[in-house]
Parts: C-alpha cells; structure tokens; sequence
C-alpha cells in the first residue's frame, strides 16, 4: 500500500504533542521527571541534551538508556515518547539533538560529516555513562532510523566493555536506491514526501508533520551524500559488534530498507542466542509512532 499522495489538512500546531497541558504537568501525570541542558564539546560544538527518570527520588535504576532520533527530527515531540516509557520501566534516560537538528549548533538538516555527528553525540553519552551515579550500571545504546547508523558509528568509535548492549528502530544501515543523491532526483523530494513513507496510520502522520522543530526542507544533498559513505562503512564493519542487540524493521520500508538489519544480524560477530532480529510484515519506517500497533505481524529471528 504507498503512503498517502498528499498531507492532509493539518490543524494550527499545538504547544506540545500531547496538547496543551504544561510541560511539567504531563511529565508529572506520566510519573516521570525531564530536565533539560546544553553540553559542550571539547570542540566547542553545543548540543541540546534532554533526561526522563522515574519520578520517586529514591526509585532504583535498572540501567541507562542512550537515545538518538532520526533525520529531520529532534530529541522532543513525538520521539520522547519512547524517553518516557523507559523512564517509567525503572530506567535512566538521555537523548541529544543531533548537530544541525532540533535545539542543537548547525545547518538546520545537514550533517556533513557522520563520523563527527556521533562522536559529539557519545562525547555526552560517555560524560553520563562515566558518572559515579551510572558507571557500575548495565548501559545501552538506542537509534532510530538515520539515528540508528550514528549509534552505530558511536559503538564502533567506543572502547570495548563500554556498551551493554544496542537496539535499533528501522536502522538506516541500507539506504534505498531512489533516496540516493543524483541529479535526477535531488529537487524532486521535500520534507512531507519523506514523513509521509514513514507514517501509515494517517492520524499519527498529523501529529508528527506539525512538529515545529521537524526539517521540512528538501533532504540535503550534502548530508544525503554523507549518508551513503557512512552506511557503505558500517556494512563493513558488522563483524566489529559483539554486543547483544535487537533490530526491528518494517517489511514495506521506504527510506531504509530492512535488509540493512538482516544484515547486521548475519553478520554481527555477537553470539547467536544474543542477537535478535524483528520484521514486521507490510509496517512503513517509523514503527513504534506511525504505525497502528493492533495490526502489527512479525517474524522472530534468534
């Protein structure tokens, strides 16, 4: 089934996606707490940093959870969403816009360098994961989409024994032939094109496209470009990963094709009963926000 040709009637955005209750008012109703922070590199790179945790002070952490959104979104709207379930399953959680995305430095939609994109992003991540308060705890690794080949290339940029373990949300690790830059196709594509191949349930694509901090903007060449070579490296080095993982992906895909997980699943050095992979049969790119979740089928690999 293509996604629908045309978006449809949006209504005026809301000041959040849950409407408009105030911030700490929801994050309250859903027994969690958020904070949020700039962080500075070494190389004087700034970028929006969020936390969720469970709202009891003296809850105790299972583990702490490392969150990257995907191209053209951001760490807030919709993407939390996930933040906050974890948070509320006992885990301590953080997420940073990546450079040229949402509150962090850049170009708005560009990354011309994907190797540094994750290395500013895991220069936060290690500053928590190092902290007293999490360095005995189990950690993990979460990406989704173009989020997912970063938390790739931050795993690989890691020292061993730093990562418990990673998770992959319709990882771009593949990119599709008609999403590669060319002069045939690099003015023929915009912003709600791209959104709308990613949503199938047509109420949840409302909500998503009027994210105020969203890149509506045509996909950058430069940051497309960036892409390829960044997947074309770590489809090479899939046997580097000897953590456990799980990888989902939906079957009808069309802006990461789910042979990229299948993949990284035959390849990955981790051992077998480690490593999982989930297909889900006829679901688009973005799984866990734009799909209706009472029709999901899929197939488990193990």
């Amino acid at each position: 089934m293509p996604p629908p040709p045309n978006l449809p009637l949006l209504p005026p955005p809301p000041p959040f996606f849950w409407g408009e209750t105030p911030e700490n008012q929801f994050y309250t109703s859903q027994g969690v707490q958020n904070s949020k922070s700039y962080f500075q590199t070494l190389t004087g790179t700034k970028i929006f940093t969020q936390s969720w945790r469970p709202l009891t002070p003296n809850h105790p952490i299972k583990a702490v959870v490392f969150m990257t959104h995907g191209y053209g979104s951001d760490s807030s709207w919709c993407f939390q969403k996930l933040c906050i379930a974890f948070a509320r399953w006992g885990y301590a959680v953080y997420a940073s816009d990546l450079v040229g995305h949402g509150r962090s430095e850049g170009l708005h939609g560009y990354i011309g360098d994907m190797d540094m994109a994750a290395a500013t992003a895991v220069e936060f991540y290690l500053s928590v994961r190092r902290s007293e308060e999490f360095r005995e705890l189990p950690a993990f690794l979460v990406g989704e989409s173009m989020g997912g080949l970063v938390t790739m290339l931050m795993y690989l940029q890691s020292e061993a024994g730093t990562w418990t373990g990673l998770i992959f949300s319709s990882p771009l690790f593949v990119v599709p032939e008609a999403m590669v830059p060319s002069k045939r196709t690099r003015g023929r594509r915009c912003g709600f094109r791209m959104v709308a191949k990613a949503i199938k349930d047509v109420e949840k694509l409302k909500i998503i496209a009027v994210n105020p901090k969203r890149y509506t903007g045509k996909p950058r060449v430069g940051t497309m470009r960036e892409v390829v070579r960044a997947t074309n490296y770590v489809q090479n080095n899939f046997e580097k990963v000897t953590v456990p993982f799980l990888t989902l992906h939906g079957t009808s895909d069309g802006l990461a094709c789910h042979s990229g997980s299948e993949m990284l699943y035959e390849k990955a050095a981790t051992a077998p009963e480690d490593k999982a992979l989930k297909l889900y049969d006829g679901m688009y790119h973005s799984l866990i926000q734009g799909n209706p979740m009472n029709r999901l089928s899929w197939c488990w690999r193990t």
